[in-house]
């Protein structure tokens, strides 16, 4: 297959729809298993916490409630999150996937406040639980039912990359731990007499709130904008490097738009002779392939160019520029080297890592040493941002 057949082919894939509706299938199918099997637990452990006078089962099925209608407002996110792109909202809606996850975590943050409330106040005025057989297996039931629902939501969540199933799932084996917990005070208090309810129920709800906590941090996380994944980093620029034209990949810039968009920018080196035309080509192809290779989960909107000389020989230039870069310690990475004879200008790009002390000092002291070096030269350097691993 020719050069051009291996682009019309990239290009017609990359024009493809994006494969989302099987990933929304199984996240929905799975939310609903999940309610369906918190709505009984909880039925179950309710009835059972009544009739036992135990503030820690009626707490554990407060908590199988909170859990299945955390899996309703993820059914109603991911349908949210699958709307096509609009004029108003180009690259469509799948952040909203960030604000279900932070919903989610504000109602178990909730759950976990109103179980402190009420088991201090059986703390203060306790009451004798009354445990039966037919309780205790309700509560074993519930720890292997747990057990199993965690571990397959977390498995489907991995497996469909649905942060929101991942955190369900771990949630489900937490909660199986305090499920455990509960029968701990159920056997002292059968063996010894000694009431340890309102005490499980505070070491539960303080559990809930370290988990709403955790998950409310990570959502913030993500809407603030995290740094691209160095699996994810390492593919794109591994892709970008396969062109012929293309002598370095530096500078990889994705925002996320959803679990499954990410839209930014890259930077290649290319030998100073390449004509406009060759670069608009190149473009094109660096982004129909990223597209492509990607399953449309990676939109490379714009490519910027670094020219590498080639009609003087400036290595020994280049060479002494590194040497004066690398002696910094925290100088993480040194590229786009380019001197402009006619204008005396000599240009490079540093990246100084974020850990630095003084980051912008550095760079500075960076710029006074190569002028030093170069008193003949404008030197032109930029600062990066440590952006990618």
């Amino acid at each position: 297959m020719s050069n051009k057949q291996d682009r019309d082919a990239e290009k017609n894939q990359a024009a493809a729809p994006i494969p989302t509706t099987e990933r929304e299938k199984t996240i929905v199918r799975t939310s609903i298993l999940g309610i369906v099997a918190n709505v009984l637990l909880a039925a179950f452990k309710a009835v059972v916490g009544v009739v036992s006078n135990s503030i820690a089962i009626t707490l554990d099925a407060v908590n199988n409630l909170s859990d299945a209608l955390s899996s309703v407002i993820t059914i109603v996110g991911t349908k949210l999150a699958g709307r096509a792109p609009d004029k108003r909202h180009p690259m469509g809606y799948g952040r909203i996937e960030y604000l279900t996850a932070m919903v989610i975590s504000i109602i178990v943050l909730y759950a976990g406040i109103t179980s402190a409330v009420e088991s201090v106040q059986k703390i203060v005025s306790p009451e004798a639980p009354d445990y039966s057989a037919a309780a205790l297996v309700v509560v074993a039931a519930g720890v292997v039912a747990k057990v199993l629902l965690g571990r397959h939501v977390q498995s489907v969540g991995r497996r469909v990359n649905a942060d929101s199933l991942v955190a369900s799932g771990q949630d489900a084996l937490s909660d199986a731990v305090l499920s455990v917990s509960t029968l701990g005070a159920a056997v002292v208090y059968l063996a010894w007499g000694i009431s340890l309810e309102a005490w499980v129920g505070a070491v539960i709800s303080a559990f809930i709130v370290k988990a709403g906590l955790e998950m409310l941090w990570q959502t913030l996380s993500q809407i603030l904008g995290e740094r691209v994944s160095p699996e994810l980093a390492e593919k794109v620029k591994s892709i970008v490097a396969e062109d012929e034209c293309v002598l370095g990949v530096y500078d990889l810039f994705l925002s996320s738009y959803g679990p499954e968009r990410r839209v930014g920018s890259v930077h290649v080196e290319v030998p100073d002779i390449t004509t406009a035309e060759e670069i608009d080509e190149l473009s094109r192809r660096v982004a129909e392939r990223v597209f492509a290779r990607t399953d449309g989960q990676v939109i490379i909107a714009a490519v910027g160019i670094y020219s590498r000389n080639t009609s003087k020989d400036v290595a020994s230039m280049r060479e002494r520029v590194r040497r004066i870069v690398a002696a910094h310690d925290h100088v993480l990475q040194f590229h786009g080297f380019h001197v402009d004879e006619a204008r005396h200008l000599l240009e490079f790009d540093v990246i100084i890592a974020f850990e630095a002390p003084d980051r912008q000092g550095e760079y500075h002291q960076i710029v006074r040493e190569a002028e030093e070096a170069f008193p003949a030269y404008t030197v032109r350097a930029t600062l990066d941002s440590d952006i990618t691993d």
